[in-house]
């Protein structure tokens, strides 16, 4: 064998395994903290980190068919993730948003930065149940994951269900650090 191939092959290797892992996380993002209880609130933390003030000033009352979509996102709770995934066996972020919708007889496009351009653009202090939420997980303004408000904390805590790489599908707050800087923006769909 000719000297120092083998080493070549190796890098090469390792190279292309971290070309793959980091596009699953560009894709569809990650978690680092987790809000696992509806009533925790994490405002504190948000203030004691310096985060954008991220929160809704939505009060009122969510819609029947608002309320339908949300069960049926409830229902995948804990459901892995999977690149290019959008069945009960698992979802990415986008096919969890396109699966939810669907179940609902609402179409949206399949890639999460399509379906930033859905809809109708709002100011989070507008967001309620049942919006979009985008996020550049890879920094910059490129969109790379979405959710769907979940509730508004009585304080205007955002937060919302997604397909994460790191939990699979779960409820994270905009007072998260990770979700915090991330943010893009949210659309209306419905």
């Amino acid at each position: 064998m000719i000297p120092g191939l083998f080493e070549k092959k190796n890098r090469i290797k390792q190279f292309c395994a971290l070309l793959i892992a980091s596009s699953l996380i560009v894709s569809c993002g990650s978690s680092k903290n987790v809000a696992s209880k509806k009533n925790t609130s994490t405002k504190s933390v948000a203030k004691a980190e310096n985060l954008r003030k991220l929160d809704s000033k939505f009060d009122g009352k969510v819609s029947r068919s608002i309320n339908d979509v949300l069960k049926d996102a409830e229902k995948y709770l804990g459901t892995p993730y999977k690149f290019g995934g959008n069945t009960s066996s698992g979802f990415d972020c986008s096919g969890f948003t396109v699966k939810v919708f669907e179940e609902n007889d609402f179409s949206l496009p399949r890639r999460s930065s399509d379906q930033a351009e859905a809809g109708k653009n709002i100011d989070i202090k507008d967001v309620k149940p049942g919006d979009l939420l985008f996020f550049a997980t890879a920094g910059g303004s490129r969109v790379s994951h979405v959710g769907i408000v979940h509730d508004i904390g009585s304080d205007g805590e955002v937060r919302f269900i997604h397909a994460s790489t790191s939990k699979g599908v779960m409820i994270s707050s905009l007072n998260e650090k990770y979700w915090n800087k991330a943010y893009l923006h949210a659309q209306r769909v419905l």
